[in-house]
């Protein structure tokens, strides 16, 4: 149980941004001397004690590290470690052991859909008045809340890639398999590797717990056998059904397998479907995420700058009628393979509005299969140029399929630029 697990006595905590400052001032709370230490140290007012050059440290005068999920793997701190055979966490292992006794773990991981379906569990634990926190990859640093939350309580963590990789520990009651596609290989050096470091949500199971597939995923539906030994519990999109997803907000095939397998994970810790269905029913997607930024002349506009790889960007066209979307394409490029997005598009959009590096490639890979497509001179260009041409009764469409470090500092600031745009053509 997570409560009865040691602390650190000495610990190095790596990586001095939202998590690695939380993993820090939780120890700090709990009485543990700690050491911070970040590529670029800085005396900046919120952090919770001194941050200092990784060349000032002697990784051998620490019991562990515990490294923010930003901090890549061969991080000469981390390798030194690894020579010293001594212990790494993630920052989800120190707040897992923060948690109080008896609190109850729900975790989310996958390429696309963590967010939603995370927002999603705890909005139907809401509607069930138990007593719950939302943290992880997104917003909250687990160790930030842990050792807030009641007894009894459910931690519901969104969990990627970066944070599984370095758990011990850790464990879920129940625990979901959104989707594997192609995603942060240059991190992970291979889509298998990639895929392990996404199954490591299963790896400390045992019989008492669930493991939730979405079978709508051809990799997830592939999969026979799981690290752990929790139950196998498979959903598919059209489950959401029985929640009343058509009489929601949430739109797409995406989201309705988001909503069987959020649906999945609370009725695992005792969650009736009338509070399913009355969380499905009131509940709005989460900003950047097919986010509906109003309409001009007829035309509507929809954010979905998190739609950072090709899967999301395909997933998000299912919500809308073939042919009437003007899609906003592009942003940096991580080298993805664009082929499968080119053989997606004939027919299911009007035009393609290509912005950033990754611009000139989808322009080959678009065209020679057949799609409308221009470049634009950057992202403000595409989308008024989209705006200018789209007629009533079309959507604009911002679901890029590429990150966003071109232009802006993240997906939000891509996302939130979109919005003001498309405020100043007069949306509402």
């Amino acid at each position: 149980m997570s409560g009865d697990l040691e602390l650190p006595r000495h610990p190095l905590v790596l990586g001095a941004a939202r998590s690695g400052r939380a993993a820090a001032r939780a120890l700090l709370e709990a009485g543990v001397e700690v050491t911070l230490v970040d590529d670029r140290p800085s005396d900046s007012t919120d952090a919770p004690c001194e941050i200092v050059a990784p060349d000032t440290v002697d990784v051998a005068e620490f019991d562990v590290i515990v490294k923010s999920p930003g901090i890549p793997s061969n991080h000469p701190l981390l390798v030194a470690a690894r020579e010293l055979e001594l212990p790494i966490w993630a920052e989800v292992e120190l707040g897992y052991r923060l948690l109080p006794p008896g609190a109850r773990v729900i975790g989310v991981t996958g390429t696309n859909g963590k967010t939603t379906t995370t927002e999603l569990v705890g909005a139907m634990l809401y509607a069930a008045a138990l007593p719950y926190v939302v943290c992880g990859n997104v917003g909250t640093a687990l160790c930030e809340v842990a050792v807030h939350l009641p007894q009894g309580g459910i931690a519901v963590c969104e969990l990627s890639s970066f944070q599984l990789e370095d758990i011990i520990s850790f464990h879920c009651d129940a625990a979901a398999l959104i989707n594997i596609t192609p995603d942060h290989l240059d991190r992970h050096g291979s889509l298998e590797a990639y895929e392990q470091a996404k199954l490591r949500i299963f790896e400390t199971q045992d019989e008492n717990d669930i493991a939730v597939l979405n079978d709508d995923d051809p990799h997830c539906a592939g999969l026979s056998r799981l690290p752990g030994d929790g139950e196998i519990v498979r959903v598919r999109g059209a489950d959401a059904e029985a929640f009343g997803f058509d009489d929601g907000y949430l739109l797409g095939d995406h989201n309705r397998e988001n909503v069987a397998v959020a649906a999945a994970l609370v009725q695992a810790v005792g969650v009736s479907p009338e509070c399913i269905a009355a969380a499905v029913h009131d509940f709005e997607p989460v900003p950047h995420r097919l986010e509906d930024c109003g309409s001009v002349g007829g035309v509507r506009f929809w954010n979905d700058s998190k739609a950072t790889n090709v899967d999301a960007t395909i997933k998000a066209l299912t919500a809308f009628p073939d042919g009437a979307v003007r899609l906003i394409l592009g942003g940096s490029d991580k080298g993805a393979d664009f082929t499968s997005l080119a053989e997606a598009l004939p027919g299911r959009i009007r035009r393609a509005y290509l912005t950033g590096p990754a611009g000139a490639r989808l322009f080959d890979a678009l065209t020679s299969a057949g799609v409308d497509a221009v470049v634009c001179t950057d992202f403000d260009d595409a989308v008024h140029t989209a705006a200018r041409d789209a007629e009533s009764g079309e959507h604009v469409l911002l679901a890029p399929a590429c990150a966003s470090f071109d232009e802006f500092a993240d997906y939000v600031a891509r996302g939130e630029q979109f919005r003001a745009l498309v405020t100043v053509l007069g949306a509402a």
